[in-house]
């Protein structure tokens, strides 16, 4: 298993810092994470939240791959129906040749109608438009857009959620951006109905979980954090709807739910773990014969610098070392 870092930028009112600040500390913590021993660092896309989430996963991928020399750079996800096909590949084109060939491009589907009505965008048949994005991105990049990438070709991930989404990223023959249990059956299913060798298997996905020495002392200062993320998911996901936004969860409540999860660390789970606890959560994770990587927030929600860089460096220097073997 390969181990990564997620970074989506958030800085909430509650916790704000100067925004020059919050991009500054996270190149350097990337920077660093690299040195420990981190294979990727994965982007991610939304826009109009409150808290400034990050709205362009390839600009920062660029500034990423200006500071880094050897760890992959993925995105998880460009939001593939907000944006025409040759865009999205030439924006990856030109990450690719600056970071020397180390780029992994995730697409995704997306589900905010705000996003989607700024971008003029059909919200409906957004699946049915990521999978046309993909095959569209694919052959812009192998033969149209200039310059060309390095790699040939680039690897490409769908972000499409659940057993019938895993089956049809299968179909598409590329990465899956997913390690939920219960989907790489269908995924593979999926690599056979489109007439894809089942070797071509690759899993990826965000596992929900702070590494922390006292997990205890960190769950105090990290709840609040956590809650805050979650609930600003729901008010989201719920916008535009008849369907009442539910009151923001307290930090006693989502660690309660999380740890009593069917499967703790898989969304909208959150647990703070030890090193080793980290370890064996990853572990079932795995599906035996199908690469995997598994990639973490970097910090969840402007949650304190401190705890975040431990959290990082536990994540690469203990927990990497002890699951390349899974």
């Amino acid at each position: 298993m390969r181990l990564g870092l997620y970074l989506d930028l958030r800085n909430p009112p509650p916790w704000a810092r100067p925004w020059a600040d919050v991009y500054g500390w996270t190149l350097e913590l990337v920077a660093q994470a690299e040195a420990w021993g981190a294979d990727s660092v994965w982007t991610t896309e939304h826009h109009f939240f409150e808290d400034g989430y990050l709205p362009q996963p390839l600009t920062l991928a660029a500034a990423l791959a200006a500071r880094t020399h050897r760890m992959r750079i993925g995105t998880a996800v460009v939001i593939a129906p907000l944006h025409p096909a040759v865009k999205i590949a030439e924006e990856a084109a030109v990450v690719d040749v600056l970071s020397g060939g180390r780029l992994d491009l995730g697409l995704g589907a997306g589900y905010r109608a705000a996003e989607f009505a700024a971008y003029d965008a059909e919200l409906g048949p957004r699946n049915r438009t990521l999978d046309e994005r993909v095959v569209a991105v694919r052959d812009w990049l192998a033969e149209g857009v200039t310059p060309p990438p390095v790699q040939e070709p680039v690897p490409m991930w769908i972000g499409h959620l659940g057993p019938k989404g895993a089956r049809r990223a299968g179909r598409l023959g590329e990465g899956l951006l997913s390690l939920v249990p219960g989907t790489a059956e269908p995924y593979l299913a999926g690599l056979e109905d489109g007439g894809h060798d089942r070797a071509r298997a690759r899993v990826a996905g965000l596992v929900h979980v702070v590494v922390a020495d006292d997990p205890e002392a960190a769950w105090a200062r990290i709840g609040p954090h956590i809650a805050y993320q979650l609930h600003s998911y729901a008010r989201y996901a719920l916008e535009g709807t008849e369907i009442p936004v539910p009151a923001a969860p307290t930090p006693q409540q989502v660690r309660a739910a999380s740890e009593g999860a069917e499967h703790p660390g898989v969304f909208p789970s959150f647990v703070v773990l030890t090193p080793d606890d980290t370890v064996e959560l990853l572990a079932k994770l795995v599906t035996p014969g199908i690469p995997a990587e598994a990639f973490f927030f970097a910090s969840i929600a402007g949650m304190p610098a401190e705890l975040a860089e431990r959290h990082v460096e536990l994540l690469c220097r203990v927990v990497r070392p002890a699951v390349v073997e899974l």
